[in-house]
């Protein structure tokens, strides 16, 4: 009985975390002078492409591909809903307010570094460069805005670090070998089962 290949649901969610987030970046660095285009992208890239990416990881057993996909999915929507808020005036947030909104995500965002420590190098560039990123815009929503450039940079490498992961999972699938590779575990010992936002095996 032949089994049937499931597709890895990390090649979108890793895609539309990088993507949204490389144009946020562009506006926080100040090359992008308008929200909207991150508006937009935080409702269907970041947010619902990494949702349904959430959702089809929690079938493959990997609890933390479901965890990160689904939480910074949503992330992405609560962004969206809070500029669509500021816009139209109903609900404005203050910057510190912006900042309170920043800190749980910090955190988590910590949490999950510690694990992407035990799956590869790659893995925890991402979560790493993120947890850094988070960190800097939470400094920058309460102190010298500085900080928020600062995380603009380092966010754009946490992006380009989603693409390459993303893109060793599809040149290993359609080249038939590791062309990217994406190196051993910081923490631990290298396994076989379970990768970071791969299905389980």
């Amino acid at each position: 009985m032949s089994s049937v290949k499931s597709g890895n649901p990390a090649v979108v969610g890793l895609a539309g975390f990088g993507i949204t987030t490389f144009v946020l970046q562009m506006h926080n660095i100040g090359a992008l002078e308008s929200l909207g285009p991150v508006l937009w992208l935080g409702v269907f890239v970041g947010g619902l492409a990494q949702l349904v990416a959430g959702f089809q990881a929690k079938s493959t057993g990997n609890n933390f591909a479901y965890s990160a996909f689904t939480l910074y999915g949503a992330f992405w929507l609560a962004f969206a809903g809070i500029l669509i808020s500021n816009e139209f005036g109903f609900y404005s947030a203050s910057h510190s307010e912006v900042g309170f909104f920043l800190i749980p995500f910090t955190i988590y965002t910590g949490i999950m570094l510690y694990g992407a420590l035990h799956i590869h190098k790659a893995e925890a560039t991402i979560f790493g460069t993120l947890f850094f990123g988070f960190l800097f815009l939470v400094i920058g929503h309460f102190g010298p805005a500085v900080f928020n450039v600062i995380a603009g940079y380092v966010l754009i490498v946490c992006s380009c670090a989603a693409w390459y992961v993303m893109a060793h999972y599809i040149y290993k699938d359609v080249c038939g070998r590791d062309v990217l590779p994406v190196g051993t575990p910081i923490l631990g010992q290298p396994s076989a089962p379970v990768g970071a936002m791969q299905p389980a095996e």
